[in-house]
């Protein structure tokens, strides 16, 4: 992997932990309301202060990648107190500020401060996610008779798991790019543009792919992801995005006992090495969330499973969605009962992938400075389409033709629950 440049841990002093800049809202308890006054007081004459206006939206350097590009900050800010902080860098989200029951605001996802922890830590964190979201078996498909071989990128085999396959489009996928950004005011709304331009043949991947995908903060505390793409060559095409989220705020803790609900009532059996097989029930297994509940509340079920041993007996399952592909729906509620915070996701995907961050450590850094991330330290749910679709005909297609328009909207609905 490549090396952490010293100069892109030294700008981490002057990015980390922006959340003294999101001061808490009037409705806060007397010592909220303490700790906002001096917060704010803090920012207006902090040197930390987003230096730049493009559009109405502030923006700031983020810092250079390994090979000296320099990579842009944005915040939109939400009239309803939702605040995000997005790079051009891979599109990722890097800190969501939501309010909680008493309008105190925190940041629910994780993340990293530096561009150069994203290039070296890995876990897709924040990040969109194309041309093709999760994996494909051998890193093969054939497309209009002619196969096509994709560079293998997880490569693991052990007792339990054969993983031999293409993720998230290989070792250089649009999380590594830097996008083209443009911000965006309509009227309340404060958006950011975001375009690539996918090279024929681009990690083995057939034709010329423009994508834009288009971020909105909307008043009510809505984040909104709009994917638009087109093609010179049919191709294929399945794209997300990889936030993983906790609602009690990001080095918390782990989120086991936060509350999920997804709206499926399958999700998609794997082979050893996480690779589709069939579609089976939710019902009396772990992946039943039909009703609300905590993550953690069927571990022990999970261990005790044989199948999911692959998946290091946790999520990292694809659940299939109920309702119609390309029309608007509920896939997830996801709550934290201490601060009563709630997201829900709503998508014209047909699928969501649950990764339950297992592999995460101790010994990874959190944005908050001296603090640490740890196993379970959050949770990602990917709208998407199923994975290995170009080798599934009996999944919903994932492939793009000249002359056709992509497009795919989701949504994530920030409230408070008291």
């Amino acid at each position: 992997m490549k090396k952490l440049m010293t100069t892109v841990v030294a700008a981490a002093c002057g990015i980390a932990c922006m959340a003294q800049e999101a001061p808490a809202a009037a409705k806060a308890p007397a010592q909220a309301q303490r700790t906002e006054r001096l917060q704010h007081m803090r920012a207006q004459h902090s040197p930390r202060m987003m230096r730049g206006m493009r559009g109405n939206i502030e923006t700031r350097p983020f810092g250079k990648l390994a090979d000296g590009t320099e990579a842009t900050l944005y915040r939109l800010k939400g009239m309803g107190g939702l605040i995000l902080d997005v790079t051009d860098f891979g599109g990722r989200l890097v800190r969501c500020y939501a309010p909680d029951k008493y309008g105190n605001l925190a940041d629910v996802t994780l993340g990293w401060n530096t561009p150069g922890e994203y290039e070296t830590l890995g876990f897709s964190m924040g990040t969109l996610i194309g041309r093709y979201g999760n994996r494909i078996k051998d890193g093969k498909f054939t497309l209009d008779g002619k196969e096509y071989q994709l560079p293998i990128n997880e490569d693991k085999k052990t007792e339990a798991t054969q993983r031999h396959c293409n993720l998230h489009s290989g070792p250089e996928g649009w999380d590594k790019k830097v996008w083209k950004a443009r911000s965006l005011r309509m009227g309340p709304v404060r958006g950011l543009e975001l375009t690539y331009v996918s090279k024929d043949g681009e990690m083995g991947f057939p034709g010329t792919v423009t994508c834009k995908v288009t971020y909105k903060v909307l008043p009510t505390n809505v984040w909104t992801i709009d994917y638009e793409a087109k093609t010179d060559k049919t191709t294929v095409l399945n794209l997300t995005h990889h936030s993983y989220w906790n609602l009690a705020g990001e080095s918390s803790g782990n989120v086991l006992k936060q509350e999920l609900q997804i709206f499926a009532d399958k999700y998609t059996q794997t082979d050893a090495g996480l690779i589709p097989t069939k579609d089976a029930p939710v019902q009396g297994t772990g992946m039943d969330f039909t009703t609300l509940r905590q993550i953690g509340a069927k571990m022990d079920l999970m261990k005790a499973e044989k199948a999911f041993a692959p998946m290091d007996n946790w999520y990292d399952h694809n659940f299939v969605l109920r309702g119609e592909n390309g029309k608007l729906k509920q896939a997830v509620k996801m709550r934290d009962p201490a601060s009563g915070r709630t997201m829900e996701i709503w998508t014209t995907e047909p699928c969501m992938q649950m990764y339950g961050a297992q592999n995460m450590t101790d010994e990874l850094p959190a944005k908050a400075a001296g603090k640490h991330l740890c196993q379970f330290a959050g949770v990602a749910l990917e709208t998407q389409h199923y994975p290995d679709s170009p080798n599934h005909p009996e999944f919903p297609s994932t492939v793009l033709k000249p002359g056709e328009t992509f497009k795919s909207h989701t949504e994530y609905r920030f409230g408070v629950e008291k």
